[in-house]
């Protein structure tokens, strides 16, 4: 793989860290001050962290990292609903992350992949405990 498709799959993922981060701590604002408030602002520096090695990768590779994102869908107002879709971020993280560690050849980023993949299946892991508790 070239290494423009990797700063091109990399910015992507940086992408979709930064709007998990906005995500997840606009909603930990608008929680209670309760554990699923305190794990999901947990949860968002560490995707912070992801960020920044995603970006580290992408400008190692002689790219810039892109700050776009798209409108952001926070999941409702209530903490079922913001439960519910971090539960549907990570997972949906989780994929394009394991078929990103079979397609890219570059051992550096694929290692980082592994890492953050680790990473979000705890934060899924997290966050679906958390819904569990909530009766609907």
């Amino acid at each position: 793989m070239e290494a423009d498709e990797i700063i091109r799959i990399l910015n992507q993922d940086f992408i979709r860290e930064i709007e998990a981060t906005l995500i997840y701590v606009r909603n930990a604002f608008i929680i209670q001050k309760c554990d699923p408030g305190r794990v999901t602002e947990a949860i968002a520096v560490d995707e912070m962290r992801h960020m920044n090695w995603l970006a580290e990768l992408i400008v190692k590779r002689g790219g810039k990292p892109s700050m776009e994102h798209k409108e952001l869908d926070f999941g409702g107002d209530d903490l079922y609903g913001q439960l519910k879709k971090q539960v549907a971020l990570e997972t949906e993280t989780i994929e394009i992350y394991k078929q990103q560690i079979e397609s890219i050849d570059d051992a550096e980023v694929v290692g980082v992949l592994k890492h953050i993949l680790d990473e979000e299946k705890r934060h899924r892991k997290e966050f679906r405990t958390r819904l569990d508790k909530i009766s609907r």
